[in-house]
């Protein structure tokens, strides 16, 4: 079976990037986070001071743009891709909440998408990748052979962010990350830029009750059922 570009696109932790690894993983497939991206230009931002306080211009932004030069690799230890920023692994430093308060607006800066979309897409040229992100389906790979459109329940994505930063040793309240998830989701389908919005021949996975393994089935049982030719 010939490869396939699979756009999974969503709202702010629906859990679209641990689906798409493993489901890159279990296709022997390229896997690119596109919410990566746009998180490192807001990191390079935040270390440049660039953003200072929430504020920042967006012409400023659009400077560094040229500094910023972004891969991803594939890590053994984690089976996945980690994300580098100018050759240093920042796939910790980009998930910090300093950085989810300020990736909505700093992805919808237009020069900011023209110069992700094209490395995206490049990505993609070949084929036999799986991308997550808000406008994949819509905007980056509008003739993806699968799109899948991701919700989930707030409360439970609350939940699940808040376990996520807690983990990983940052301070925060149930209360901060549920009001950070209400902003960004009305920033990201209200942005003028690509909002977010489900594709017309996207599938939705709702997978408020769903584990893990459930929905890795669900989307490999797609595949599946496409039945794509040999080249």
């Amino acid at each position: 079976m010939r490869k396939i570009t699979i756009a999974i696109d969503g709202y702010s932790s629906c859990g679209k990037s641990t689906l798409a690894k493993a489901l890159a993983s279990h296709l022997h497939y390229t896997y690119a986070d596109s919410g990566a991206m746009y998180r490192c230009i807001t990191l390079y931002a935040l270390r440049k001071g660039v953003i200072k306080d929430g504020s920042f211009l967006p012409e400023e932004i659009i400077k560094l743009l040229p500094e910023i030069k972004l891969s991803f690799e594939f890590n053994p230890a984690t089976k996945s891709s980690d994300t580098f920023l100018n050759g240093e692994n920042v796939e910790k430093d980009i998930r910090l909440m300093i950085v989810s308060e300020n990736v909505s607006r700093v992805s919808a800066i237009h020069e900011g998408r023209v110069h992700m979309i094209a490395i995206q897409r490049e990505l993609g040229k070949n084929r036999g990748i799986v991308m997550d992100g808000r406008d994949i389906g819509s905007n980056v790979f509008p003739d993806a052979e699968l799109k899948i459109f991701m919700t989930s329940d707030i409360e439970i994505r609350t939940q699940r962010r808040y376990d996520e930063c807690i983990s990983k040793g940052q301070h925060v309240s149930y209360g901060d990350v549920k009001l950070n998830l209400i902003h960004r989701d009305y920033e990201d389908t209200h942005r003028k830029e690509n909002p977010l919005v489900q594709a017309k021949d996207a599938v939705v996975l709702d997978n408020s009750d769903l584990t893990r393994e459930q929905q890795l089935e669900f989307v490999v049982n797609l595949v599946h059922d496409l039945r794509i030719p040999q080249d």
